[in-house]
C-alpha cells in the first residue's frame, strides 16, 4: 500500500466534506438502475455508498426499508423494530426516510430518547433483551451507519430477530426486492410525512443508553475496575457512543476521562488515515494519533469507531495494540476469569485472524471455531452459548455475559475496551504486557495485508478458486500443508483461498466494493519471511487468475 504524505497528520480543510451539498444530493439525486454501482447492494455490513456517487440517497433508503417491511410481513415478525443511527451526516436524513416508510407500513418502531445517537451494540442488546423468553411478537432492528467509513458515506443494515447482522439469505432477498422498487420508480412504497410519523401510535421512544449502560455489570466485572482506581481515557472519535461514556463512568464510579464529546459530521478533529482520507478506524495508528499521543497520561486508553462496534486499545507499554494481538489477549484472560462459562466453550475467529488465537485457545484446552470473513457466522454460536468469545481481525468482537449467556450478537466496541481496564486491574499488567508474555511463550507473530488490482472477471475467478488450481508445493521455503476454500469451522465457502505452512499462512479474497483483491499473511519467522510469503502469494494468485 502507498502511504499518503498526509497520513497521521491533522485533516487539511481542503479535504473536509461539504455537508450541505452531501445532504442536498441525498434528496435531489436519483439512482440509475442501469448502472451497477447505483443499485442496492448488500455486502458483509449492509448497503453502503455516498450521495455524491448516487449510491446512497433517498430512493435507496425508501426501497430498502419497504423491502424490509415486506420481509417482516412474510416472516411473521410482528414485534417492534429498534432503529438506531450513528453520527455520519447521511445517517440523520436516512433515519427520517426510514421512519416515514416504517410508519407508513404500521411497523412499531423504537427510536432513541432525546434523538440520541445509537451504537450498533445498543441495538443488538435491545433486540435480544426484548426477545428473551418470547416465542412470538419478536423484535428486529435497523442500524443506519457505514461503520468507520469516510464522512461522505452512508450505511444501512438490517438485524433480524437474532440481533446480529442479517445472513446472506435475508440480504439477498431484501436487495432483490429493493432493486425492484427502484426499477418501478418506487411504486408500492408506502410512506407517511415525517412530522406525522413521529406522532402516530406505532412510533415509540426508547432509552437505549440506560438500558445498555445499566446492564454492563452483567458482562464485565465493573467492581474490580472501580476499586482499582486505574485511570482510563476513552475517545468516542465523534461517534454514536459519544454520550455513553460519561454515564458509564458515573454509574460505576470509574476513573474515566472522555477525551472529547464533540460531534462534527466533517470529523475535522481526526488525523488522516493511511490513504489521505478521514476514516474513524480505531485500529489505525494514523487515525488514532490523538489517543496515542496521550498514552502515558493514563493506565489504559481506548477508542471506538463511529457506530461503536469496533475497538482500539492503547497501552503505556506498547502504544496502539494490533487488533490480532488484543484478541489473543482477551481470549487468554476471559477463559481464565469467567468461572460460570461452560467448561468446553469454544472461541470463534475469522480465517484471516491471527494463528496466535489458535495457539492461545489450544494452550487453555478450548475448541476453536474458524469461519469466513463476516460477523454473521458467529450469531448462532453466541445465541446458543457454544461460543464464549468471537472476534475478527478488523477489531470487531463480542463475548458472553458473566453467567455464560448471550450479550450481543453483533460487534460491540464498548466491552472489549472496558475489558482492557478489567484485565489491567485484575492482573496488574496492561494488555500489551500480557501479550508480550504470550508471544515469549507461543511465538512472535508478524501480520500484514496488501492489495492488488483485479477486474470483475478476475475477482469472480478468485472467489471460485479450487485447491486443484494451486500447483505450487512450497511457499517461502516451507511445504504447503493446507489449501482451504472452505472454513474449517462451518465448511462455508471463504470466497477465496487460504494456503497454510508450518510457520505461516496467506489468504486471498476479492474485495466486495473495489476492483482489488486482498492478501492477508502471517509469519512466525519474522518480517523477512512474511514479505517473501506476500510476494510469492501474489504470484500464486496471479497465476491462478490467468
Amino acid at each position: 500500500m502507498i502511504i499518503s504524505p498526509s497520513a497521521g497528520k491533522p485533516a487539511d480543510p481542503s479535504i473536509l466534506v461539504n455537508i450541505p451539498r452531501l445532504v442536498t444530493a441525498y434528496y435531489s439525486q436519483q439512482p440509475d438502475i442501469a448502472i451497477a454501482a447505483q443499485k442496492v447492494s448488500f455486502g458483509t455490513s449492509g448497503h453502503r455508498g455516498s450521495s455524491f456517487s448516487n449510491s446512497f440517497n433517498e430512493w435507496h433508503i425508501l426501497s430498502i426499508t419497504q423491502a424490509i417491511c415486506l420481509y417482516r410481513k412474510q416472516n411473521g415478525i410482528e414485534g417492534p423494530l429498534f432503529l438506531g443511527i450513528d453520527t455520519h451526516a447521511l445517517s440523520e436524513p436516512a433515519a427520517v426516510t426510514a421512519l416515514e416508510v416504517l410508519a407508513g407500513n404500521e411497523v412499531e418502531v423504537m427510536i432513541a430518547d432525546n434523538n440520541e445517537y445509537t451504537p450498533t451494540p445498543a441495538v443488538s442488546h435491545a433486540i435480544l433483551t426484548y426477545n428473551k423468553g418470547r416465542e412470538k411478537g419478536l423484535a428486529d432492528g435497523i442500524v443506519i451507519t457505514p461503520s468507520h467509513n469516510p464522512p461522505d458515506d452512508g450505511g444501512f443494515k438490517y438485524n433480524p430477530t437474532n440481533g446480529g447482522p442479517a445472513g446472506t439469505e435475508i440480504t439477498s432477498w431484501v436487495e432483490k426486492k429493493a432493486n425492484e422498487f427502484l426499477e418501478n420508480k418506487l411504486k408500492g412504497v408506502l410512506r407517511m410525512r415525517y412530522e406525522k410519523a413521529l406522532r402516530v401510535s406505532t412510533t415509540h421512544r426508547f432509552d437505549y443508553l440506560n438500558h445498555y449502560v445499566n446492564d454492563l455489570q452483567n458482562v464485565l466485572n465493573m467492581d474490580i475496575i472501580r476499586d482499582s482506581k486505574i485511570s482510563i481515557s476513552a475517545d468516542p472519535l465523534g461517534g454514536a457512543g459519544v454520550h455513553y461514556w460519561a454515564p458509564i463512568a458515573e454509574k460505576y464510579k470509574l476513573n474515566l476521562h472522555v477525551v472529547s464529546d464533540i460531534v462534527d459530521p466533517t470529523f475535522r478533529f481526526m488525523s488522516v488515515d493511511w490513504d489521505g482520507k478521514i476514516r474513524m478506524d480505531p485500529s489505525s495508528s494514523y487515525a488514532m494519533q490523538r489517543l496515542i499521543g496521550m498514552k502515558d497520561k493514563f493506565d489504559i486508553s481506548v477508542a471506538c469507531d463511529t457506530d461503536h462496534d469496533r475497538h482500539g486499545i492503547v497501552t503505556k507499554s506498547v502504544g496502539l495494540m494490533p487488533p490480532n494481538h488484543y484478541l489473543a489477549t482477551c481470549i487468554f484472560y476471559l477463559l481464565q476469569h469467567r468461572p460460570s462459562w461452560k467448561p468446553g466453550i469454544a472461541i470463534g475467529k475469522t480465517l484471516v485472524s491471527s494463528r496466535m488465537i489458535d495457539r492461545v485457545t489450544k494452550k487453555l484446552n478450548h475448541p476453536l471455531y474458524e469461519v469466513p470473513v463476516g460477523f454473521k457466522w458467529f450469531v448462532d454460536g453466541l445465541m446458543d452459548g457454544s461460543l464464549g468469545f468471537v472476534g475478527e481481525e478488523s477489531a470487531g468482537a463480542s463475548f458472553c455475559r458473566l453467567n455464560g449467556e448471550v450479550w450481543t450478537t453483533d460487534k460491540d466496541g464498548f466491552i472489549p475496551a472496558l475489558l482492557a481496564a478489567e484485565m489491567t486491574a485484575t492482573l496488574n499488567k496492561d494488555p500489551g504486557e500480557i501479550y508480550k508474555g504470550l508471544a515469549d511463550e507461543l511465538g512472535n507473530s508478524t501480520y500484514d495485508r496488501v492489495e492488488a488490482k483485479a477486474n470483475a472477471e478476475q475477482k469472480a475467478k478468485l472467489a471460485k478458486l479450487s485447491p486443484e488450481q494451486i500447483t505450487q508445493k512450497t511457499m517461502a521455503g516451507e511445504k504447503i500443508t493446507g489449501i482451504l476454500t472452505k472454513a474449517p469451522g462451518n465448511h462455508a465457502s471463504i470466497g477465496g483461498i487460504k494456503l497454510e505452512t508450518e510457520n505461516g499462512w496467506i489468504a486471498a479474497r476479492p474485495s466486495g466494493t473495489e476492483d482489488i483483491y486482498k492478501i492477508y499473511a502471517e509469519s512466525f519467522l519474522g518480517r523477512e519471511h512474511l514479505n517473501l510469503m506476500l510476494k510469492e502469494a501474489q504470484q500464486i494468485v496471479d497465476a491462478a487468475l490467468k
